[in-house]
């Protein structure tokens, strides 16, 4: 790859991991040729900010140093820019999920940088949810699931996969359920009691958890998965499936593939794209699949 690169770190990723590998990215990019300029966040969605002061000097690659928030809000900026830009990634966040859809490995810079300096990319699909008009590369969340990464905020002494897997069986007793009206498109609506609904566009979700293992990042469809609210047994028995991949098929699981969805909930819902939590502001989403939004390098399929 001959062409220049801008490189956006998150320091904070990773409870500090992103910081510590400001050297090794930028030296193994070097070493691969490449010509790398640079910037770190200092607050909470300065990714969005950097990428975009960085697109309009002329880059047309963005590396994006963190985990699945750091690359949708680098994601969402390189979409709304309507440019020609694709988006490497290096892993240095909690879950890092997209990556793993993607085939890109986790605590290996140099395989990232060989990826990165390789040039193959695969050009996406993404997610947005109306009328907040946000973008996820990955997936978009609500009840259980938000509940969970609320939890996480609290939990200092724990991190990447262990952490939402501890905060995940804590809330398994704690949460109570919600209630919401859906409809995939085309379809009337159902209300219906849930303990979690996960909108996918990619495959893992959470650290690890297989939420959608059929789900394709450039189909020109959504993956939503449905779980049922019940007792704190049935919902063990459900996180079990959930780490394996085998929910799909159960009573307690309803799968949807659709290219846009129809929520109504009681009042407007926090909810969390990428594992960044949101407040919707209003109470009935529209989450609809944006067909090849965006360029990504990543090893061949």
């Amino acid at each position: 790859m001959a062409e220049p690169l801008y490189v956006v770190f998150n320091p904070q990723s990773g409870k500090g991991r992103g910081g510590r590998l400001v050297r090794p990215v930028l030296e193994a990019l070097s070493a691969g040729g490449a010509s790398a300029e640079h910037g770190q966040t200092s607050r909470a969605g300065e990714e969005a900010e950097l990428a975009r002061a960085a697109v309009a000097r002329g880059f047309r690659t963005i590396v994006a140093v963190g985990g699945d928030g750091t690359w949708s809000n680098v994601g969402s900026a390189l979409i709304r820019s309507g440019r020609p830009v694709r988006l490497g990634l290096v892993p240095a966040g909690t879950g890092c999920d997209l990556a793993k859809s993607l085939g890109i490995p986790g605590g290996d810079v140099a395989a990232c940088a060989r990826i990165i300096l390789a040039g193959h990319s695969r050009t996406i699909d993404v997610g947005r949810v109306l009328p907040d008009d946000r973008y996820f590369l990955n997936v978009a969340g609500f009840g259980y699931d938000i509940a969970v990464i609320e939890d996480s905020w609290n939990v200092r002494w724990l991190g990447g996969s262990a952490l939402y897997l501890y905060c995940a069986l804590r809330q398994i007793h704690r949460f109570p359920g919600f209630p919401v009206e859906m409809a995939a498109e085309g379809e009337a609506p159902v209300r219906r009691e849930l303990l979690m609904l996960v909108v996918a566009n990619a495959r893992v979700f959470g650290g690890g958890f297989r939420i959608a293992p059929g789900a394709d990042l450039a189909d020109g469809a959504l993956d939503a998965s449905a779980f049922a609210n019940m007792g704190v047994l049935r919902r063990l028995q459900t996180l079990v499936r959930l780490l394996r991949g085998t929910h799909l098929g159960t009573a307690e699981v309803a799968a949807t593939r659709s290219r846009s969805f129809r929520l109504r909930f009681d009042r407007p819902p926090a909810y969390e794209t990428d594992g960044e939590w949101n407040q919707a502001v209003a109470p009935e989403l529209r989450i609809e699949c944006v067909p090849r939004a965006l360029e990504v390098l990543a090893p061949p399929e």
